[in-house]
């Protein structure tokens, strides 16, 4: 690690900084020892800075691995700072146009450390739903949108997560069904943040195939159609197509060719 520079400032708040880099630029989950390895500062201060940067959401610890990574106050301000390339931005105007055509609630979702959160939703125009889910929401590997981060994310950035949402017995039919997420661009979740209540998702992948976000319809199990021929669905996937395709996405395109 680069010596900090002393002068006018607060070397404290550097200090604190420059352990989020580190985790930043790690490319993979970190134990205390491997932070405090890199970062030379003394085991009783980076525990201090440690528990201070997860508390305020700078990092996350996973519980059971006790393993770091970034947390999700840095998504919430990379989403409020990026504007040229804003996806926010970008998919609102779609998500608006889902609402309307399917009357149903709309879901825009993107990956932090702690799991997929809930960035944008539009409220169905039949009434207030409880979908199980508002702005800032985690959601689980069972949902929509967790199946899909499952199934295009790098393993070791959400290995942790993973093995909180699914356990032994579950997780090799999860992995096949993961498979079938990547081959179709679609998932399918029953009842997965309240009662009587299905989505339907799909996720938003750049150039190199990253998943960027995910888009997702939630309804009740007797109107919301389930079909992927269902035009309300094939109108959700080609929205998918077509925001992907202006991130570079052109994946499908040589497909329909081949």
């Amino acid at each position: 690690m680069n010596e900090i520079k002393k002068g006018a400032g607060i070397q404290s708040l550097q200090i604190g900084l420059s352990i989020v880099d580190i985790v930043a630029h790690h490319g993979q989950p970190m134990s205390f020892m491997d932070i405090f390895e890199i970062s030379k500062i003394t085991k009783s201060n980076l525990y201090k800075y440690l528990n201070t940067l997860t508390a305020t959401s700078f990092l996350f610890r996973d519980k059971y691995t006790g393993l770091y990574t970034l947390g999700s106050k840095l998504v919430e301000y990379g989403m409020s700072s990026i504007n040229r390339e804003n996806i926010l931005d970008r998919v609102t105007p779609y998500l608006q146009e889902l609402n309307k055509l399917s009357q149903e609630t709309i879901i825009f979702s993107i990956w932090t450390g702690n799991g997929p959160m809930v960035v944008r939703i539009i409220n169905s125009t039949k009434g207030i739903l409880n979908v199980g889910a508002q702005l800032g929401t985690l959601l689980p590997i069972h949902s929509s949108a967790g199946k899909l981060f499952a199934a295009y994310k790098k393993e070791n950035e959400i290995e942790a997560w993973k093995k909180i949402g699914m356990n032994e017995e579950k997780g090799q039919f999860m992995e096949k069904e993961l498979e079938k997420v990547r081959s179709e661009r679609i998932a399918i979740s029953t009842q997965p943040l309240a009662p009587s209540i299905n989505s339907v998702g799909v996720p938003i992948l750049n150039f190199s195939q990253e998943i960027l976000g995910t888009i997702t319809i939630a309804g009740f199990n007797d109107s919301l159609p389930m079909a992927k021929d269902h035009p309300t669905i094939q109108e959700l996937i080609r929205m998918g197509q077509e925001i992907s395709i202006g991130y570079g996405d052109h994946s499908v395109q040589k497909e329909q060719k081949a």
